[in-house]
């Protein structure tokens, strides 16, 4: 173990998680993969080694201070990119169904490579977008988690995520340090959902400093029918209070 994981093991240990010796290798793996494609396309900004495993890695597993991820079996990210949080979250919880939906082939292309040479078996990948793949009958009303990383104003990732959400199952957004004006934003479209938020964790990246948060949102009946809208309308058009 090097100092990069040795600093990555202590800051997963600050929020109670414990990696393996093969965990370790994943993670390992996954960065190589992750600079090596990157060269071919655009996946990241971020590729120096430290970097990547504070604000990719840990970043990603702080989704664990929102959820006990040891009782569910299932989750769904939503416009993954190059596998944030999924891949992580794969790797400390294989018990974990995994779904990854993005919009853009070449990413899943890479998101399989990584799922392949990982040995991720419990994770799939889904090119569609997110509106499209809620309207089928075995992604619909189904996860006990749906997650978002940096995707959307949260008003319209709570009509991309939350019809994917089983009845008192949780969409968690992963977000940045701004959020008061979108919180009071989406409590409209949330309502629409039949969803209600439940809390918001704030935290901070243990070296850099930079502030995350975690907003929680409790799904409470189905999705109505009308929702989601067709591809493209929840970005351009969110669903925001009459007269806002």
């Amino acid at each position: 173990m090097d100092h990069i994981e040795e600093q990555f093991t202590e800051m997963l240990a600050s929020i109670s998680i414990t990696l393996s010796a093969r965990q370790l290798e994943q993670f390992n793996l996954y960065f190589k993969l992750l600079v090596e494609w990157n060269e071919k396309m655009n996946l990241t900004g971020i590729t120096e080694r430290a970097a990547v495993y504070e604000k990719h890695f840990y970043d990603s597993m702080t989704l664990a201070r929102a959820v006990d991820l040891r009782e569910k079996t299932s989750l769904v990210d939503i416009g993954s990119g190059a596998g944030f949080p999924s891949i992580p979250i794969a790797i400390v919880y294989p018990h974990l169904k995994v779904t990854i939906i993005d919009s853009l082939a070449k990413r899943i292309r890479f998101l399989e490579e990584v799922t392949g040479q990982l040995g991720l078996s419990q994770v799939s990948c889904l090119h569609s977008r997110a509106e499209d793949a809620a309207r089928l009958t075995e992604h619909r009303d189904q996860y006990d988690v749906a997650t978002a990383r940096a995707v959307a104003r949260l008003a319209a990732l709570n009509e991309l995520c939350l019809p994917f959400v089983r009845t008192n199952g949780l969409f968690i957004a992963m977000k940045g340090s701004d959020i008061k004006e979108e919180l009071i934003e989406s409590e409209y479209s949330a309502g629409r959902l039949n969803a209600q938020l439940e809390r918001v964790e704030k935290l901070q990246l243990p070296t850099e400093g930079a502030d995350r948060h975690l907003i929680i949102t409790k799904k409470f009946r189905p999705t109505p029918v009308t929702y989601p809208r067709k591809s493209g309308l929840p970005i351009k058009s969110p669903l925001v209070k009459p007269g806002k």
